[in-house]
């Protein structure tokens, strides 16, 4: 009987781990939560049965049975320095080439990771088995929270796959947010106090002596990390973090190597816009050399390593109440719930509403009107409601449910295939048609000055614009009978329509709003096709072997252009005299090719995606920072570091006025 018990203990052991695999690292559940507890349940009663079977490393072991007496110190054998930080992004430029410099002639790969708000901790493993578990301290010395540490479920005790003899990782304990708010409301039901945000519950619980206490309340680890190490087979930080996703272990999310820094740099810029998608806080990101041997070249200071900087932003918070939830129709369709809130300052502005984004952000946050919600800006941008306070839920409050029909037109609503949005299908959708002339009017799509969304709304209610190709057909006393349009006005107006008839087919492809196609895919077809006749005459599949294009934006562009909508409209505005062919390329035999110009400043006759369009145009590369590699500078009024910069290394510097006269009628 114990030799069948011993064997049912280890299959059910080893399932059990699969299966914590599948659901903590690769996020891939293959069985429900409920099928999931009778196994581990099985395990307790076994164990529980034969108590000679049990092992540290057992699943069921995630909890210790008593108190630990007090936090032992525990030397770091490779200390956890610190990581150098900088809120500014020319002082995060500065380190890149200080950092190449160093390595002078050499190609640098750079890492860019979220950098998570929690609790810096190392894990040792020995032999695949999970012997310690401590808190970053000082950086020499850290706190022995092994019992803590036991209790994380995404932390195997065990590790897969021949793991090397030891292995140090070092990651970050955090709590998600909507394990805090299940938290508030049991610390409400007990009358306790709540939890002010996820840092300080994580803090607080990792150093707790007594381990039930840590297993209530639902830590998390990613790993980010090295320390001492015996036989990792990575040579650099990429490959050790898939090596330790292998062994069970969870590598933090969102990272991607870059070849050169102002790629790395720019990947920053945008992830500050996607914060909302995550249910865990973040302040920042970090950027990492990826090869370990240069690392190891590039040594640290007394408190932080050179092959790393954490470029962070602050966070600005503030608690009010969900007045309503507003639905927007945008220019693809797409129905956006809109948070009214009730106004709260926040870094200096007053913000009275935040995007959800999708129904599954309201249906995630379970946000309700007369909800109190938690507001965040991060780096003073773009507000997005962290969390529902649910502990100070009052009352029963109504679910928002997903519209089954467009608040504009009426029509019914589809949700997209293996996505998140819900969507109008009524192409002739009036808040549809509003939002597509105010995107084809934008700066970045035809930059039509002045052709705001007031404006728009006055055309379109006046029955002046239907389709796009109204906005040509427009005249003077069309114009003059509108309120507050006088002749000087109107005339303005109709100059910078006449005037966006040049634009070229990559601003006009961006312009027309089809779906999953933005200024990149429009720049990238553009270059290609060379016109829009080449490009609506060939099949789908000649758009997808287009590099950089995908299968689902081959398609959603392939069907815009054949649908009765899509060729109406380019049909009409072909007619109208609007421009259908790309802008003069040069990238292999123009005046700029091969070289690459840095803009800084204000320029007098070039708005700034201007200036960069004409530089492509002639063949150049505009980057954004001031390096070495960099051929000149144009600079503007208000020129700032990129100018000093540039006088520091030695860089051609020109005027627009030079500039012009140096690119002739090129």
């Amino acid at each position: 009987m114990a030799k069948s018990a011993a064997a049912r203990v280890n299959e059910l052991r080893d399932v059990i781990r699969y299966h914590d695999q599948k659901y903590y690292v690769e996020a891939q559940p293959e069985i429900s939560d409920l099928e999931y507890d009778r196994l581990l349940n099985e395990l307790k009663q076994l164990e529980a049965e034969h108590p000679e079977l049990v092992t540290p490393d057992s699943p069921t072991q995630r909890v210790g049975d008593a108190p630990v007496p007090y936090l032992e110190q525990v030397r770091h054998r490779v200390p956890m320095l610190s990581i150098e930080n900088t809120y500014n992004v020319d002082e995060l430029r500065e380190f890149g080439a200080r950092t190449t410099k160093q390595l002078a002639g050499e190609p640098i790969e750079w890492v860019v990771e979220l950098k998570v708000d929690g609790v810096a901790c190392a894990l040792v493993y020995e032999n695949g088995v999970l012997v310690r578990g401590v808190t970053r301290g000082d950086g020499n010395v850290g706190d022995d929270v092994t019992h803590a540490i036991r209790t994380i479920a995404d932390v195997p005790l065990r590790l897969r796959d021949d793991p090397p003899p030891v292995l140090e990782v070092r990651g970050e304990v955090y709590m998600t947010n909507s394990d805090l708010v299940k938290l508030n409301q049991k610390q409400k039901e007990k009358g306790e106090p709540p939890f002010a945000n996820t840092r300080n519950c994580t803090a607080g619980t990792i150093r707790q002596l007594d381990p039930r206490i840590a297993a209530e309340r639902s830590l998390r680890m990613f790993v980010h990390g090295v320390g001492y190490c015996e036989g990792v087979k990575a040579d650099n930080h990429a490959q050790f973090l898939q090596e330790v996703k292998r062994y069970g272990l969870v590598p933090t999310p969102w990272y991607e190597v870059f070849d050169t820094f102002d790629a790395a740099v720019e990947h920053c810029e945008r992830i500050v816009a996607r914060v909302h998608e995550l249910d865990f806080e973040i302040d920042g990101v970090v950027l990492k050399v990826n090869r370990l041997e240069q690392r190891e070249r590039l040594g640290a200071r007394s408190k932080s390593p050179r092959w790393i900087v954490a470029y962070k932003w602050e966070k600005y918070e503030a608690t009010t109440t969900l007045k309503e939830i507003k639905l927007q129709v945008g220019k693809t369709g797409a129905i956006t719930p809109v948070a009214l809130l009730e106004p709260i300052e926040i870094a200096q502005t007053v913000v009275s509403r935040a995007s959800l984004h999708n129904f599954d952000e309201v249906e995630r946050l379970d946000a309700r009107v007369g909800d109190v919600v938690v507001v965040e800006k991060a780096g003073k941008i773009i507000p997005h409601i962290v969390r529902v306070e649910k502990h100070l839920r009052k009352k029963k409050l109504s679910k928002p449910k997903p519209p089954e029909k467009c608040p504009e037109c009426g029509s019914e609503t589809v949700k997209d295939p293996d996505g998140v949005y819900i969507r109008c299908v009524n192409p002739s959708c009036p808040a549809q048609f509003e939002e597509r002339v105010v995107h084809y009017a934008s700066r970045r799509a035809m930059d039509i000055d002045t052709l705001g969304q007031e404006r728009v709304r006055q055309l379109i209610g006046a029955g002046l614009v239907k389709k796009l190709g109204d906005l040509y057909r427009l005249k003077m006393e069309d114009l003059l009978k509108l309120e507050r349009m006088g002749e000087r006005s109107s005339q303005k107006l109709l100059d910078a329509i006449e005037t966006s008839k040049s634009r070229g087919l990559e601003r006009l492809l961006n312009a027309l709003a089809i779906h999953m196609v933005g200024e990149t895919v429009s720049r990238i077809l553009a270059q290609h096709f060379g016109s829009m006749e080449a490009l609506e005459s060939v099949p789908v599949e000649k758009i997808n072997a287009v590099n950089g294009i995908g299968e689902k934006i081959a398609q959603s562009v392939f069907t815009f252009l054949h649908s009765d909508a899509g060729k109406e409209t380019i049909d009409d505005l072909r007619g109208a005299g609007v421009s259908m062919k790309a802008l003069t390329q040069a990238p292999s035999g123009g005046p700029l090719s091969g070289k690459t110009v840095v803009v800084t400043g204000t320029l007098a006759n070039y708005s700034r995606d201007a200036i960069k369009a004409r530089i492509r145009a002639l063949g150049g590369k505009d980057a954004s920072s001031v390096s070495k590699s960099t051929d000149f500078v144009i600079a503007g009024e208000k020129a700032g570091s990129k100018l000093d910069k540039a006088q520091e290394l030695g860089i051609r510097i020109l005027t627009e006025e030079e500039f012009d006269q140096l690119m002739g009628d090129a």
